[in-house]
């Protein structure tokens, strides 16, 4: 099939060209790369504050989310100059990399045109990359755990928020889970907020001992658990922000929920073809985040707490399969 002319797109006032528009992203649904450009626009607050001012890592699918995927850290050359960058370091392999770092639409727009379906932010932003100001409680499903038990699980998370006086904000993962994202002071280390993490996985895993696991080894966990994954606050581990599209035929997304919204959604309804309607009715259900910042003081005295009664951590993750 020969290429469709490319076409350009206006956002803000800035001109992006979009090459191949009319080629098939997702299979299932027959949306294409122009759609997903739409899409994108059509939730342009939202995207655009959940990235803001974050390295950002895009996950890139060249010839649509059946083909190839490329995850891309470092801006390529021939960007155009209004793109904003942050570098980011990488001790292990003493390397840096200049990453996508949002901060207006066209920025996203940009990215999608270099094919970037899935957008996947760092929890801290340019301003010191190395103290986050973002807390992420990952619900991931095991195989045989249905979406009932991780709404369980999420209420129970709630719960515990509530009672530590924290603000929650609940997405779908794009998947099978849910993420809970809480806005935190900027003063803590990575490896700090991890251990955070993992005292209030420990703390969900208490209250519902039955459905949860903080098990870190795969192999090792109830295949119909849901897992409290506490390391996807260590460094360089991200997961798809708020309103990015996740790299499947169906095109579903990771999308911004109210809590009373738990018990009636289906995240496999959440889609581009169903999110541009829901934003322009109800707006984006995070649009405070920033206005609810937590502190970890309660946390890492839980995590003392858990220390002391013997309580081991298996160490943060490297590159082996988990």
């Amino acid at each position: 099939m020969a290429d469709s002319p490319a076409v350009e797109v206006e956002v803000g006032g800035l001109s992006v060209r979009v090459s191949n528009p009319d080629r098939v992203y997702f299979p299932a649904i027959g949306a294409t790369k122009l759609d997903l450009v739409n899409y994108y626009l059509s939730v342009g607050d939202g995207v655009v504050r959940a990235l803001r001012e974050r390295p950002c890592m895009m996950h890139r699918f060249p010839k649509g989310v059946t083909g190839d995927k490329v995850h891309q850290k470092r801006v390529p050359h021939g960007a155009p100059p209004w793109l904003e960058t942050v570098r980011v370091h990488f001790p292990r392999y003493n390397r840096h990399a200049d990453e996508l770092c949002v901060t207006k639409l066209a920025d996203v727009v940009w990215a999608v045109q270099m094919s970037t379906v899935e957008f996947h932010p760092w929890n801290s932003r340019r301003a010191d990359t190395e103290r986050p100001d973002e807390w992420r409680i990952d619900l991931d499903p095991m195989p045989d755990c249905g979406f009932g038990r991780v709404r369980r699980v999420a209420r129970v998370a709630h719960e515990v928020l509530d009672e530590l006086g924290a603000v929650g904000w609940p997405k779908t993962s794009g998947g099978r889970g849910l993420h809970v994202y809480v806005r935190i002071a900027p003063e803590w280390t990575f490896g700090e907020v991890r251990r955070a993490a993992l005292a209030f996985a420990r703390e969900v895993e208490r209250r519902a001992p039955e459905e949860v696991t903080t098990t870190w080894w795969r192999k090792d966990r109830d295949p119909a658990a849901l897992f409290v994954d506490y390391n996807q606050n260590a460094r360089d581990h991200t997961i798809a922000s708020a309103y990015s599209v996740r790299g499947v035929p169906e095109a579903t997304v990771s999308t911004p929920l109210r809590w009373d919204e738990l018990d009636a959604v289906d995240p496999r309804d959440c889609t581009i073809a169903t999110v541009p309607a829901r934003f322009a009715e109800l707006g984006d259900p995070h649009a405070g985040i920033d206005d609810a910042v937590f502190r970890l003081d309660a946390l890492l005295e839980w995590a003392d707490r858990d220390e002391r009664d013997g309580a081991t951590d298996p160490g943060e993750p490297d590159d082996r399969e988990n």
